[in-house]
């Protein structure tokens, strides 16, 4: 999945108000964030395999460390603790946990049986990506509930905060769709390098228009002084 990830971390404000939304986002992306890295230290392997998949060129060959089962639990576990510690705000820190760890169920419907359990266990995997038009449809309903829960949570306070928030969704968008109807990627390398470039550019990205936003409470403005401010900003 890619920006069914991303829904996962816009309905996140939803239960954590006061968490900034760079967490809640790079939480259901860990994964995702981890795995490039991986990719081009040689601990982790893909290759370009065109019809592998009816809905991506990649085929996933081993990646245990970023992307199993037990792997996603122990990412969860040490997310959530830190974020715990800088902050004290305990529904930011289950929320991240389960945050990461829907990282992993998400891509066990998606991807075909290439989801370890642990590294070295037994690979698991629905699917969906044989569908073209049911991949779709799953991420981008999944999407727009995101992002119209992230809109009933918060409102913008400014301009950033409105228009900022807006060009992160229309590009998504773009991308998601873009890159459905490209041609397949010229290495590995290139795919690599643009996760990370991804994940440089929109978990800032998200930091920035959600410090433009107020968190709202039952329809109204959650009070400032109702938490510290370091709990508002992480």
């Amino acid at each position: 999945m890619f920006i069914g990830h991303f829904a996962v971390g816009f309905a996140a404000k939803k239960f954590a108000p006061r968490s900034s939304m760079a967490a809640l986002l790079a939480a259901p992306l860990l994964c995702d964030l981890l795995w490039p890295p991986f990719v081009l230290l040689g601990w982790e392997r893909v290759r370009i395999a065109p019809g592998d998949t009816r809905f991506t060129p990649l085929n996933l060959e081993y990646y245990p460390w970023s992307h199993s089962l037990l792997m996603t639990g122990v990412w969860a576990t040490a997310f959530a603790l830190i974020y715990f510690a800088a902050t004290s705000y305990r529904p930011g820190a289950v929320v991240i946990g389960f945050g990461v760890v829907s990282h992993w169920v998400l891509d066990w419907v998606s991807h075909r049986p290439d989801m370890p359990l642990y590294p070295g266990g037994p690979r698991l995997g629905l699917g969906l990506w044989n569908s073209i038009s049911w991949t779709m449809a799953v991420e981008l309903g999944m999407f727009v509930i995101g992002v119209w829960l992230y809109m009933r949570t918060t409102r913008a306070r400014d301009a950033i905060g409105r228009y900022a928030f807006a060009a992160y969704v229309a590009l998504l968008l773009l991308l998601y769709l873009g890159d459905r109807f490209s041609a397949p990627p010229p290495s590995v390398k290139v795919v690599a390098w643009s996760g990370l470039l991804a994940g440089l550019i929109f978990v800032p990205w998200a930091w920035w228009f959600d410090r433009h936003r107020v968190p709202l409470c039952g329809g109204e403005q959650v009070g400032v002084g109702m938490k510290t401010s370091k709990e508002l900003t992480l």
